[in-house]
């Protein structure tokens, strides 16, 4: 996480599939003055489309709004990005923490570390146990829609996500653990912080459908995955836990908050709207009515120089600006004087160096055969280090599935979730309750499975197809081992 360069005036983009949300806004003694905020649907996808085109149908767009700032905040899609989460143990130094993650991200990213745009927060007391949630995006991504934005004159000073800035991690320290909800163009974009850092970070896709025009809310689906999510918490932070946001002012986030309250308050969570901000929500005064917005929440964090979250700005390699400053006559005479001296060095050291490389090139030629084996060899075992696993676990829980299903074809499956090697959630519909009843009758005397649960089902009257969801626990005893 990193803090923020001061400016005066900025402008926010905020880009969520093919919708762009901009802010424009000024810093004036102790507020903020709003200049201009809108949304217009991109027709050119940033990821697949020339970066210059891209920009061309930018640049349409900001002057069509009268815009003409240079210095942006972007906010990148939450669908770009991928999440580990890593135990730190107590007691390791920064310098170890960024090594084991940056380990833990080779190892658990299906990408090369070098293509991966990667930030990390640390959830937890810094002098006991953490848990860190790394987060990577592809390079490539970040770079095309930079370069896009760079083809028009603007100038990025930082990439990152929107909702980090509408819900930061620094509330999380002192008032408690908060459950942040943003409806989308994709979906829901969903963050729990709590204990000083971000502990999930996902985006529901499937959390609206489309009926018509219009999109509704599946709050079924909603509930359940927001239940796995703090399932999936550590114990001490999940009870830290409380409160559930909803940014947003159009009637689809007041649906979200209604359709969530009851769900909501079963879990322990107080819910709540947030359709405006406050007009001393950042430290500085805001216009009254001032609409909840990542693009606005991220310019006026910027533009107050608070952290904003997550940092995926490509480092800048800054050029020379002058060659030589203006000499008086007597530093020219010492400049030509230390000219000779670097000269007559600079020919000593081409001659040595020279000698050098004959000589290196000699010891290359001896060893060059065995170090391209020994390359070839890494490659394969970076390749191949993800897959590699002697008990075949994944193999062995699909194996066991398959054998719990009746031969008749009365109970189909549709998918298959393996959580951290152990959790196992798997959704298919069945002919009639019975025939479900029975594979998981089968399934629970098989061996290694314990815990089932069944989270989820609907239909199985009147001989309609039954839909179901289970949940169980895989550990492989020890005789399998």
């Amino acid at each position: 996480m990193t803090g923020s360069q001061k400016t005066n005036s900025l402008l926010g983009l905020v880009l969520d599939g093919s919708r762009l949300d901009f802010v424009a806004a000024k810093r004036t003694n102790g507020s903020v003055e709003i200049r201009k905020v809108g949304s217009v649907t991109l027709a050119l996808d940033p990821l697949t489309n020339d970066p210059e085109l891209v920009g061309a149908e930018l640049r349409k767009h900001l002057e069509a709004a009268g815009l003409r700032d240079r210095r942006c905040v972007v906010g990148v899609p939450l669908n770009w990005v991928l999440t580990l989460a890593v135990k730190v143990p107590a007691g390791l130094s920064p310098e170890d923490v960024q090594a084991l993650l940056a380990m833990e991200a080779e190892r658990g990213f299906p990408y090369a570390p070098e293509t991966l745009m990667l930030a990390q927060s640390l959830v937890g007391a810094a002098d006991g146990e953490r848990t860190a949630t790394v987060i990577a995006i592809p390079r490539d991504h970040v770079t095309r829609l930079q370069g896009a934005l760079e083809s028009i004159g603007l100038r990025p000073v930082s990439f990152t996500l929107g909702i980090t800035a509408l819900q930061p991690v620094g509330e999380s320290a002192t008032a408690g653990g908060v459950v942040a909800l943003v409806p989308g163009e994709k979906g829901v974009a969903l963050q729990v912080t709590a204990q000083g850092g971000v502990c999930a970070l996902r985006m529901l896709e499937g959390a609206f459908e489309q009926d018509g025009s219009e999109r509704r809310v599946q709050k079924d689906y909603l509930a359940r995955e927001l239940r796995i999510t703090l399932g999936q918490l550590p114990d001490d932070v999940r009870a830290t836990v409380r409160n559930l946001k909803v940014f947003g002012g159009g009637d689809l986030a007041e649906e979200l908050q209604e359709q969530l309250c009851a769900r909501a308050e079963a879990l322990g969570l107080r819910t709540q709207l947030v359709k405006e901000f406050a007009p001393l929500e950042f430290g500085v005064t805001l216009p009254s009515g001032t609409s909840a917005n990542a693009a606005l929440a991220l310019v006026v964090r910027h533009l107050t120089g608070k952290a904003s979250g997550f940092e995926f700005l490509p480092p800048h390699v800054s050029q020379w600006q002058q060659f030589m400053e203006q000499y008086s006559s007597k530093k020219l005479v010492y400049g030509a004087g230390l000219l000779g001296c670097v000269m007559f060095v600079m020919a000593a050291l081409f001659g040595w160096q020279q000698w050098q490389l004959t000589r290196l090139e000699s010891q290359w030629q001896g060893m060059e055969a065995r170090v391209t084996q020994v390359d070839q060899l890494s490659a394969k075992i970076r390749k191949f280090r993800p897959w590699y696993d002697e008990s075949f676990r994944a193999m062995t829980i699909l194996k066991t599935l398959t054998e719990a299903f009746p031969e008749d074809g009365t109970v189909s499956a549709k998918s298959i979730e393996i959580r951290d090697r152990s959790g196992v959630t798997f959704s298919g519909t069945a002919r009639n309750t019975t025939a479900m009843l029975k594979m998981r009758e089968k399934l629970q005397a098989a061996r290694n499975v314990t815990d089932i649960k069944l989270e989820y089902s609907k239909g199985g009257q009147n001989n309609q197809p039954l839909e179901f969801t289970f949940n169980f626990h895989w550990g492989e005893t020890q005789a399998s081992k």
